[in-house]
């Protein structure tokens, strides 16, 4: 039996499998469900071990253990380094969810439950991949390392620890990451850029303490209309960034890169029916794919102070409060664009406030020339197992682990996702297209295949 004939006759059992795997509430963020992260490490280690790896480890963490296996038995060939994670957002609104959010269900060929495009569904694909490779092979073509954490959507907290204590263990030839999304339904992509991300925290304290509005109103300061006139001046008519620098350093795009994009097969009819607004928004002069992809923004988060129970509570709060990010392109230097933000934000309030300022985390942009090699038969490969044209993307969203690595190991990072930017993940009802999934598993198998051959 051949490779694509082993995988197509095995599609009830693998997405079953998934479906156990998914039944597990892996939620890093809650204290409570510690005990089913380290469940979930456990049934990640005995996957890896069924499908014939004979190097696994669960490596116990500060917070929770990541899962490290190797396969070291193809001398001469490349060794590549996957990187995935198994822990999920909370499931809240439960409310919102047609059917539970651990229960995995399927409706109109989509398989619906949380993790099943972030980023479970896309570790199993993987795992099935190098599991029908060795069932059918007798072993992996190349030499295989895969570290799947469970801390990635609370920030990946001690992985980098880890790859820093075991930085020649860890030594590859390329990082192979499935945590993205394809650019639509019947477009494999491989994605070669990644904007950066700066969260802050503001804290603006008016008043030593909440009052009255009715006795204090109209001659003390207000934080909460403060903190709102303040935001409002962040973005100017055209919805562009009005801190003085955040713009110098931005790369500009080439006009051969710029027409790659734009000549895509995107959709801005699905893109507006995905974001259900009346209307959008953006920096003038860009297109929305630009826009989404190589420009930098800034993002009001959250704002919230003052009374917000039921009813009627008339005062004047003594502290309001804003969380806000900036996505960053290629140039852009995290800490400095946070020393701007800072900077004018201050410069912006006035002396009736006190100001307390936090940088919560900073993350790099980062962007690869796809020319190398193993993107060429990376796209090659996703052809094949989708039978479908293949395309290079870049990402709108984060994964500071990659540019870690990048910067780390100096080698190419090649990010292959089977999600789609409707498949609500980090909200109710997150999915995965099925034939994705199966054509993802495929593709995977081919892509390792592929790199044994010079």
């Amino acid at each position: 039996m051949n490779l694509a004939e082993f995988i197509d006759g095995r599609r009830d059992q693998h997405r079953a499998e998934l479906s156990d795997f998914l039944r597990i509430p892996s939620v890093s963020a809650k204290s409570e469900n510690k005990p089913d992260v380290e469940r979930a490490a456990r049934w990640v280690a005995d996957n890896l071990r069924a499908a014939g790896f004979k190097t696994v480890e669960i490596v116990p963490t500060a917070l929770h253990p990541l899962v490290y296996a190797e396969s070291l038995e193809a001398p001469g060939k490349p060794t590549v380094l996957f990187y995935g994670h198994y822990d999920v957002q909370p499931a809240e609104p439960l409310h919102l969810w047609t059917s539970p959010a651990f229960e995995p269900t399927v409706r109109n060929g989509n398989l619906y439950a949380r993790g099943t495009a972030d980023d479970k569904g896309q570790v199993h694909i993987h795992l099935k991949a190098l599991e029908a490779l060795l069932k059918t092979l007798g072993t992996l073509p190349v030499n295989v390392k895969v570290m799947i954490e469970g801390e990635e959507e609370v920030g990946s907290v001690n992985l980098w620890e880890f790859v820093q204590k075991n930085r020649e263990r860890l030594r590859a030839d390329a990082l192979v990451v499935s945590d993205t999304s394809m650019l639509a339904k019947g477009v494999p992509s491989i994605t070669y850029g990644l904007r950066g991300l700066n969260y802050y925290q503001i804290e603006l304290t008016g008043p030593a303490h909440d009052l009255h509005s009715g006795v204090f109103g109209g001659a003390v300061p207000n934080p909460l209309t403060i903190l709102c006139e303040t935001i409002s001046k962040l973005h100017d008519k055209n919805f562009r960034v009005t801190i003085p620098g955040f713009y110098d350093d931005v790369a500009t795009l080439s006009k051969q890169e710029r027409k790659a994009l734009n000549s895509l097969p995107w959709k801005e009819k699905e893109f507006r029916k995905t974001v259900g607004a009346l209307g959008l928004d953006g920096e003038k002069g860009f297109t929305i794919v630009e826009r989404l992809w190589t420009r930098p923004t800034l993002e009001v988060n959250g704002v919230w102070g003052g009374y917000m129970g039921e009813g009627a509570k008339t005062v004047i709060p003594s502290k309001a409060y804003a969380k806000i990010s900036t996505r960053l392109v290629p140039k852009q230097e995290p800490a400095k664009i946070a020393k701007l933000v800072e900077k004018h934000i201050r410069k912006l309030l006035p002396k009736s406030v006190a100001c307390k300022f936090e940088v919560l985390s900073m993350g790099k942009p980062w962007v690869a020339p796809y020319s190398h090699a193993i993107f060429q038969k990376a796209i090659h490969a996703l052809e094949s197992g989708f039978g479908k044209k293949a395309v290079f993307i870049r990402e709108g969203g984060s994964i500071p682990f990659v540019t870690q690595m990048h910067d780390t190991f100096k080698v190419p990072c090649v990010l292959m996702g089977f999600g789609l930017p409707d498949e609500n993940a980090h909200a109710p009802d997150e999915h995965i297209a099925l034939e994705n999934y199966f054509g993802g598993i495929k593709a995977v198998a081919l892509f390792y295949q592929r790199l044994a051959a010079h």
